[in-house]
């Protein structure tokens, strides 16, 4: 590490402890100075005793950098309406501002607290965290809601959320009367449903003057939110960090991931005790660092401490999600200390804080998603962070003593080559399921729709296009009887149009399961090492017409199985995944009961079984569509875009026309999760879509005029009868 440049980057602020341990009286006295020889003070929230772990938390709560501005904040709270914190990363401001708005009154019968986070991990860690600081029950006093999974009660005070599951709230309660303080956090991130908020908040403030708005950032484009809300007062809280020492590469690394693994190797063999915080950038990436970096210190032994090695994405189960809390296993006898190395996507550069982090290894890469609205392709591509992460990053090392960051780039690449701030969400992103939820909301001049960052005017008009076609909007921009079915649905337009459409097919128990499995993390595992085994299990599963049969056979087999996770195991199949997608098949089947979309099936033996099924899908996707071409390849229909099927697809053959679920961008193009469908499906399904007066000239033009002219031809025979 020697050969690295060196560069100090102070990020210090003072750690008085005299004014912390005043603020610790000061506190206990608050809460009836239990423990202080008297009897144990009451839970306001519970009306029972407050337990020693309470006061335990309570007096490292004091020394968060945002307990020293409780009383100021309050004040500023109660004076306006909407105000805007900055608060550096672990400065306590996520865990602490909603347990402050609550002992300020609010809350309770005035309305619960919302409190929003852009990830479904901060939301459910952040809420347990904070029952825990509370001494109440996860689910009663302090509670949660994420996509397909509630907790939380009629005894609800403050609430943790997903920005977009606010955002679906907001359709059935579009003043959110359920609520007195609303706090957006983590708003630099600037998430597509964090947008739209903004707009909603912006307008619900002026028809409720009792509504409160917290705005709390990271970073300091807080200026622009203030500018945004009509100049609300913005306060700033420092971190809890102390000095950062930043080490840049001489030279470009060519392969971030064997560099990092390097540096994670070479800070447990040379650096004093302290736990490592890897970022990468999607779960394959991260299981692999995790088994190289074990294998390579296995490999040294004795000479170095034991290490625990634990990933973090947000697909991994919560239960494992919270080991990354565990402290670091302890040392051998008289031997090099212990260390835990965290693995996370970039979910640990805001929303969660490791304690105990003293090196962070940053190779500059993020995934972020993608529109091109030409093309009408969306995917998640990785790509390089913005300045504001990277320092977000660092400071990361600097939580609880002096730390170290790896920076795998050079210091001319930081300087010249990243972005000051990460790019909104909402300005590259396909904007259809935004669309018709704000159509839903009653929002219908979306061109004057007041966002911070208005998305270009072509990426909004194929949103009411694709919506159009789907049949969801009318011609003059209306939801239709339809679109307001299919807005229920937390889903991807196509895929709640299919479910919506799946009854007159007799077919929408099979959708449904179809619909769910597609919800989820993908279902196959295929470890490098067993990747023989694993292909000719998933073959067991194979049906002829393609992948979404597949895990229709995967469910059904599943299920014929008692859920069994060993069964799973066995057959190279997560169970977790499995597990979430029949919870998230039980939500939708709510839903469809309540929106009166009929639950049928048509009977296994009948011959139009699956082709029922393939109908239905062909219904909802009939916009992705590709068709081979005489030269052995796919062209994607009206785009004219060359692709290839995904090698992981069950198809063992090339069908005219496939059906695809997702388009991704890699060396070459490839289309995943494929179905053989017939082209007069296509025409049946959408005329409107397969006009030929608005269709590109080629081969699959030709074809549906050979359908159209069979069409017309059957119908003159069937009239002469």
């Amino acid at each position: 590490m020697t050969e690295r440049k060196r560069k100090l980057v102070d990020l210090d602020d003072d750690d008085a402890a005299a004014k912390r341990e005043r603020a610790t009286v000061a506190a206990m006295a608050a809460a009836g100075g239990g423990g202080a020889g008297g009897a144990p003070a009451v839970n306001p929230y519970t009306g029972r005793p407050y337990s020693t772990r309470y006061y335990d938390i309570l007096s490292k709560r004091t020394g968060l950098p945002v307990w020293q501005a409780k009383d100021e904040f309050i004040n500023m709270v109660h004076q306006h309406q909407t105000s805007i914190l900055v608060g550096e990363t672990g400065s306590g401001k996520t865990t602490q501002i909603a347990q402050f708005v609550a002992e300020a009154g609010y809350g309770g019968d005035r309305g619960m607290i919302a409190c929003t986070q852009p990830r479904r991990v901060a939301a459910m860690s952040v809420a347990r965290r904070v029952a825990e600081e509370m001494d109440v029950v996860l689910g009663e006093e302090v509670g949660y809601s994420i996509r397909f999974e509630e907790c939380s009660s009629n005894k609800t005070i403050i609430k943790f959320l997903t920005d977009g599951m606010l955002l679906r709230e907001a359709m059935s309660d579009p003043l959110m009367e359920r609520y007195s303080v609303i706090i957006l956090d983590e708003a630099h991130e600037r998430t597509l449903a964090t947008d739209v908020l903004f707009g909603l908040l912006k307008e619900v403030l002026l028809k409720r003057p009792d509504l409160k708005l917290i705005v709390m950032s990271a970073t300091l484009e807080a200026e622009k939110f203030q500018g945004y809300f009509l100049d609300a007062p913005l306060m700033k809280v420092p971190g809890r960090l102390h000095p950062v020492e930043i080490f840049y590469t001489q030279e470009p690394e060519r392969d971030y991931l064997e560099a990092a693994i390097r540096t994670v190797v070479q800070i447990h063999l040379c650096e004093p005790p302290g736990d490592v915080l890897l970022f990468l950038t999607g779960e394959e990436e991260i299981e692999d660092a995790c088994r190289k970096v074990t294998s390579e210190v296995q490999r040294m032994g004795d000479k170095v401490g034991p290490i625990k090695v634990l990933p973090l994405y947000s697909t991994l189960p919560p239960q494992q999600q919270q080991r990354i809390f565990e402290p670091a296993p302890p040392g051998r006898d008289g031997g090099p200390a212990g260390r835990k190395i965290v693995v996370s996507t970039n979910i640990a550069e805001t929303s969660l804080t490791i304690d105990g982090i003293v090196y962070v290894i940053d190779p500059g890469f993020a995934k972020q998603k993608v529109y091109n609205p030409r093309i009408r392709v969306e995917s998640l591509l990785v790509s390089p962070i913005s300045r504001a992460s990277a320092h977000q990053r660092a400071g990361r090392a600097g939580r609880t003593r002096p730390g170290k960051c790896f920076r795998l780039y050079t210091e001319t690449s930081f300087k010249s080559d990243l972005q000051e701030q990460t790019y909104p969400e909402i300005l590259r992103s396909n904007l259809g399921n935004v669309v018709m939820q704000l159509k839903k909301l009653g929002v219908d001049d979306l061109v004057h729709f007041d966002f911070m960052d208005p998305p270009a005017p072509e990426t909004l008009m194929r949103a009411l296009e694709l919506l159009n076609y789907l049949g969801a909007i009318d011609d003059e921009g209306e939801l239709t009887k339809v679109g307001q079915q299919m807005a229920e649905f937390p889903l991807d337009p196509q895929l709640a149009k299919m479910l919506v459409a799946s009854p007159e097919f007799r077919c929408s128990n099979e959708i449904l399961s179809i619909a769910a499995m597609l919800s989820v993390p993908n279902v196959h595992v295929r470890p490098k090492e067993q990747a023989k085994a694993a292909d000719e299990a998933k073959a067991r599963f194979a049906h002829v017409d393609g992948d979404h049969l597949t895990l229709l056979n995967v469910y059904h087999a599943w299920k014929a199985n008692a859920e069994d996770a060993q069964w799973s195991y066995d057959n190279f199949l997560n169970q977790r995944s499995l597990k979430s997608a029949d919870s998230v098949r039980g939500q939708l089947a709510r839903i469809c009961a309540r929106m009166g979309v009929a639950l049928v099936s048509t009977p296994f033996e009948d011959k139009g079984y699956y082709v029922n099924i393939r109908r239905a899908l062909t219904a909802g996707y009939f916009m992705q569509v590709a068709h081979l071409e005489r030269g052995g390849q796919y062209l994607t229909v009206k785009d004219n875009q060359t692709v290839h099927l995904h090698p992981s697809t069950c198809l063992d053959h090339k069908p005219e026309w496939v059906l695809y679920n997702e388009f991704v961008l890699t060396s070459r193009n490839y289309i995943r999760t494929v179905l053989d469908i017939r082209g007069e499906w296509l025409v049946d399904v959408s005329p409107h879509y397969y006009d030929l007066a608005n269709f590109p000239p080629g081969e699959a033009r030709r074809a549906l005029e050979r359908m159209y002219n069979k069409q017309e031809r059957d119908r003159q025979v069937a009239a002469r009868r």
